[in-house]
């Protein structure tokens, strides 16, 4: 716990521009409470934007959740955003008493009620999965007038379609496969904003996807590769689905095409370039941690993605925002 704040404090001083921590719930990962989590970092900088990676938000209460991450935004003086998926892993379903049945149905009616409680206070609502409110009010409010949430999005355009349908910006999960997989998700969320007559130009959209950066792309290779293989296999193993990714089909994942975003500087530089002609987007989210990577080689990534690769973005695309 201690080095992932120190992580995020590195992260600021390397000037990168938002750390996202993650929700899971299971023994192999350890931030089950990302709010919690990222007040605790906001303590120890002053700068950088604080977001959950993302909040599973089916298993959750949209009230609680808009309240935790509206007392981050006061704690933090307005760096707050939510980053809002049904999960990629389904082991807080049991864990809270929710039926995988409502999986699709459960996402979609949470995150209405959690936009129409940053739009507008009291709310009055009802629905299917939690009980009526009448003229509730949610407190506390935030600092930012308008709390960013965003849509976390894995592999179907559906996914991509309820975002642009609601015109809230969207994160694509681009973990593995070829770089360009999420193409069908992109233009889904183009055309359903495009339907409900939403401005795109007000609709970010970020990348998020592993990755690692050293002075040499063998280096990054050689760091990364046990650590992630290691730290796939256990998520593979906890879905009931062992699977070992050997060392060549790593490395081919590491190709200019294909989705890790792992390498010297330069490569890092030129595959999120590509990402960014492929997909528009603005922001990039990057884990570089996967599998336990020590905190020392960690650490050198953060400063190398903060200090050389994110200047370089920063000056060939508009807007761009690194984080790690």
């Amino acid at each position: 716990m201690r080095e992932t704040i120190e992580q995020a404090v590195v992260a600021e001083q390397a000037g990168l521009d938002v750390v996202g921590i993650g929700e899971h719930h299971r023994g192999d990962f350890i931030a089950s409470q990302p709010a919690v989590m990222l007040a605790a970092i906001a303590a120890s900088t002053s700068r950088v934007r604080l977001t959950s990676a993302v909040t599973v938000l089916s298993s959750a209460d949209p009230v609680v959740t808009f309240q935790e991450f509206a007392t981050l935004d006061l704690i933090s003086n307005g760096r707050a955003e939510i980053i809002a998926g049904r999960g990629s892993f389904t082991d807080s379903f049991p864990l809270f008493g929710y039926d995988l049945a409502d999986y699709a149905d459960i996402f979609r009616e949470k995150l209405e009620l959690l936009v129409a409680i940053r739009d507008s206070n009291p709310i009055t609502w009802s629905g299917k999965f939690r009980s009526s409110l009448s003229q509730a009010d949610i407190a506390p409010r935030p600092v930012q007038k308008t709390l960013p949430i965003w849509v976390g999005v894995g592999g179907t355009p559906s996914s991509g379609a309820r975002a642009g349908r609601m015109g809230l910006p969207m994160a694509y999960g681009v973990l593995l496969g070829p770089i360009d997989s999420a193409l069908p998700i992109k233009r889904a969320f183009e055309d359903a904003a495009h339907r409900n007559g939403h401005d795109l130009t007000i609709m970010p959209t970020l990348i998020a996807g592993h990755g690692f950066v050293s002075r040499s792309s063998q280096e990054a290779r050689d760091v990364m590769y046990p650590y992630f293989a290691s730290g796939f296999a256990e998520n593979s193993r906890q879905r009931d689905q062992p699977t070992v990714i050997p060392r060549g089909a790593f490395d081919a994942q590491t190709s200019p095409h294909g989705a890790l975003m792992t390498g010297s500087v330069q490569e890092v530089i030129d595959k999120m370039m590509l990402q960014h002609e492929l997909y528009g987007n603005t922001r990039v989210l990057i884990q570089m941690g996967l599998g336990g990577v020590p905190q020392k080689e960690h650490l050198k990534a953060i400063e190398l993605l903060g200090t050389e690769v994110a200047p370089v973005l920063r000056r060939e695309i508009d807007g761009a925002q690194v984080a790690a």
